[in-house]
């Protein structure tokens, strides 16, 4: 072996130290580690630089001359002119900082650039409670539950109604309407006063009852022929469907109460519901969706519907008027259409169509979010919580074994409860707690606002 690789080979022994330490990597020659480095003249400050050759190294030179207040106050000034820098040679360019297109001085509390992300609402997979609910009639197209602004709810149980208060949980009888004199009980709802309650009937009466002293106030009858199944107050008008196909207005004030009849449909009227506007929904087992217009009931009119909607293809029994758009009305098709159609009910128009899946017996909107809550039958007799407009679904609420015909909200729009034909009641906590409105800001009053003006 020849002493050039002898000498190789005696480098390469020195520089390995060993098992598991750290190997040194070979040093270059000087030549090798020289580099070049070029200041940018155009990113550089030359008067801060010449400031920092001169006059900024006195103060450095002679401290004892400068007083502990000055030395302060230098400070401060070199901070808010950024002259408390030490390098002078600058070889790149800083990246530039982003300039907001609105001071954040200039934006006020309310400015959407600074408003908190909110948190999205945990909604309960599971009811709160749950109460039996014997002898409820399994029947697509009646309305057999309603909850008034007093807190009670009401419920129709075969030929019973009973009255539950939330308010304290105690259940109390109102009244038993045998079938010989007019029951089963067909329909019920609250008057806006949440005091008075109609009850419709199978023999096509509707009582009027004050619940407060438990007493029979009047008997509406002569309108129908057949049973009444849906009811919708407005105001003092109670308007009732019959599965004659009437819809009649009935002003409970005076004696003769029936003031305004609708003749559209031709089988059985199973959902009523008065928008905001005056405006009436009806649906009916002939799959046909009305918008009534009350200044159009005149018997001298040529039609008297504002609308007539033949979107779906099953009895439309779900409806709903939205809160926080007036002219917006949901509807949902039975077991043969299973879809939640959107209207605009000034034009007619059908703004959207979403396949539910499942027969659609019920729809509530949430008072407090855009959002829509339906109730569903066979297979998973559930009840689904939808995003208002995307409809994505937001949650799914299983429990009930049987389809789930009524829903009913509570007053301040929190709780809903619902009613199958498992011959259950649950109650719900899927709308949330609304949050509370914070007060507005006082106005600032005007300097020498409480002196008289000279006009």
């Amino acid at each position: 072996m020849d002493e050039g690789s002898m000498g190789s080979s005696h480098k390469r022994r020195a520089l390995w130290l060993g098992p598991l330490q750290e190997q040194v990597p070979k040093r270059k020659s000087n030549r090798e580690n020289l580099d070049r480095f070029i200041p940018n003249r155009a990113a550089m400050d030359f008067d801060f630089a010449h400031y920092m050759l001169t006059d900024g190294r006195k103060g450095k030179e002679n401290p004892s001359v400068i007083s502990p207040s000055r030395e302060a106050y230098q400070k401060k000034l070199a901070e808010a002119f950024n002259m408390n820098r030490t390098r002078i040679l600058v070889f790149k360019n800083k990246p530039s900082t982003p300039i907001d297109p609105i001071p954040k001085e200039f934006l006020s509390p309310s400015s959407p650039q600074t408003k908190p992300v909110k948190q999205r609402r945990h909604i309960p997979q599971s009811c709160e409670r749950t109460l039996d609910a014997p002898d409820i009639l399994d029947d697509f197209y009646l309305n057999l539950l309603d909850w008034g602004s007093s807190n009670v709810l009401a419920i129709a149980l075969g030929s019973t109604v009973y009255l539950w208060d939330a308010s304290n949980g105690s259940t109390s009888e109102l009244v038993t309407i045998d079938d010989d004199d007019g029951g089963p009980v067909t329909s019920v709802s609250w008057a806006p006063d949440g005091r008075h309650i109609a009850i419709g009937l199978n023999n096509s009466h509707v009582q009027i009852w004050d619940y407060t002293v438990n007493r029979q106030l009047r008997t509406l009858s002569g309108g129908h022929r057949q049973r009444v199944g849906s009811l919708a107050w407005n105001n003092h008008i109670l308007t009732t469907g019959g599965m004659d196909g009437k819809v009649i207005n009935n002003d409970v004030r005076v004696r003769s109460h029936i003031v305004e009849t609708y003749r559209g449909h031709h089988l059985e009227v199973c959902g009523l519901k008065w928008s905001a506007s005056v405006q009436l929904a009806s649906g009916g087992n002939d799959n046909l969706l009305y918008i009534w217009d009350k200044t159009m009931a005149s018997s001298s009119a040529p039609r008297q519907w504002l609308h007539r909607l033949e979107g779906h293809t099953a009895a439309v029994k779900a409806l709903a008027w939205c809160p926080f758009q007036g002219n917006l009305l949901a509807s949902g098709g039975g077991g043969g259409d299973q879809c939640i159609k959107f209207w605009n009910a000034h034009t007619g128009a059908c703004l959207n169509s979403i396949n539910a899946g499942s027969q659609v017996c019920s729809l509530l909107w949430n008072k407090n979010e855009r959002e829509l809550l339906s109730s569903h039958g066979f297979a998973q007799n559930q009840l689904t919580l939808w995003k208002y407009p995307s409809m994505v679904k937001m949650a799914e609420l299983t429990g009930h074994t049987s389809r789930v015909l009524f829903m009913t909200q509570s007053p301040d729009g929190c709780t809903v409860a619902s009613a199958a034909a498992d011959e259950t009641l649950r109650f719900w906590n899927v709308f949330g707690t609304p949050e509370v409105a914070k007060p507005a800001p006082k106005a600032k009053l005007e300097p020498f606002a409480h002196v008289s003006r000279i006009r």
